[in-house]
């Protein structure tokens, strides 16, 4: 079967935005912030299995899209919460890299299917 990388990515990515929502919940008492990125975060993932079964190019296109809006808003809430201290530096990086891989990912997806149409 071939392998799909987004779909394996923004899972293992929704995973870790699950344990970061526990983690900020339980250890850092956090929990307005931390159920923002929870749903942006997990949405990736949904989006992309969605556009899996899409009915047309363009509505691949219009999933991968909102994927990849959805994935800028996560980034937008891992920063603040590294900047309002409740994610440390090591944690920040780490999870931000991945963060920005999926973006480049979406990005380079949706352009490519735009341009085969």
């Amino acid at each position: 079967m071939k392998e799909n990388i987004i779909k394996e990515k923004s899972f293992a990515f929704a995973l870790r935005i699950v344990k970061l929502a526990k983690y900020l919940q339980s250890e850092q008492k956090e929990y307005i912030l931390s159920k923002q990125v929870l749903r942006s975060g997990t949405s990736i993932g949904a989006l992309v299995r969605e556009a899996e079964h899409a009915e047309s190019k363009a509505d691949f296109i219009h999933k991968m899209s909102i994927a990849l809006k959805e994935a800028n808003e996560t980034l937008y809430w891992l920063e603040l919460l590294y900047e309002s201290e409740y994610l440390n530096q090591q944690s920040f990086d780490s999870i931000h890299k991945d963060s920005e891989e999926l973006v480049k990912i979406l990005v380079s997806i949706v352009k490519t299917t735009k341009h085969e149409i």
